[in-house]
């Protein structure tokens, strides 16, 4: 296959998928979660750079995030395991119930 020419930041990724960008940056926290060469660093001159994702690396998390929703407890109870802060969980949450889900 054939590799990707763009890298979105994660910002611009939670805008084309319609995603609350603290999640995504919850679940690009661990690169396990996305297929290996599909999660980026960026060098932007900050100390630590910024994420991006290839347009595969686009699919993959939409995918995972798809299947988190199925699993028991869904999205609250991921970000319950990955032990985030509680007021992160309710912004979250809340733009969970504004998807209707």
């Amino acid at each position: 296959m054939a590799r990707s020419r763009f890298i979105y930041t994660l910002k611009e990724v939670a805008g084309m998928i319609g995603e609350n960008l603290e999640l995504i940056e919850e679940v690009t926290a661990n690169s396990d979660n996305i297929a290996e060469g599909e999660l980026v660093y960026v060098r932007d001159g900050s100390e630590d750079g910024t994420k991006g994702l290839t347009d595969n690396g686009v699919d993959d998390l939409r995918d995972l995030l798809a299947d988190i929703r199925t699993w028991d407890g869904g999205i609250r109870q991921f970000l319950l395991d990955e032990r985030c802060d509680p007021d992160m969980i309710e912004r979250v949450m809340a733009d969970e119930a504004k998807r209707g889900l």
